[in-house]
């Protein structure tokens, strides 16, 4: 395998995988407390927590830390594991009414946040599940 191909099946498999996680988590009072008190330093942190673990299961799982010729697609993968799993984690909160955008939209952004660290790594786990 030259080149690691990014399709429908992938965006599936992050999808699912980060709806594993963020169920369960997103029905926790605890994750929608935590985020009125986290400072920003932390959430920063926790940001950056989140996109090295998910470049180190990459690297190691999905690339077999072969990313030489291969590091756009490794990047990009991350990144837009990170970004599926926020728009699943959003639409989650959303449904569940604990998404408050109109009336405080950084409370909203940061449960988000909380939220997605462990569901993104639930996306890039299921992700590789198939890979050679």
């Amino acid at each position: 395998m030259n080149k690691l191909r990014f399709n429908l099946e992938d965006i599936s498999q992050i999808i699912i995988g980060s709806f594993a996680l963020c169920v369960p988590i997103s029905f926790s009072q605890e994750s929608w407390e935590i985020a009125k008190t986290l400072p920003n330093l932390n959430l920063f942190l926790l940001i950056l927590l989140t996109l090295f673990f998910l470049g180190f299961y990459s690297y190691q799982s999905i690339f077999q830390t072969n990313i030489k010729k291969r590091i756009p697609i490794f990047i990009f993968r991350i990144f837009i594991a990170y970004f599926i799993t926020i728009i699943v984690v959003g639409l989650t909160l959303l449904a569940l009414d604990k998404l408050p955008l109109l009336t405080d939209a950084y409370l909203a952004i940061k449960r988000v946040i909380i939220i997605s660290m462990p569901a993104s790594i639930g996306a890039i786990i299921v992700d590789s599940l198939d890979k050679e």
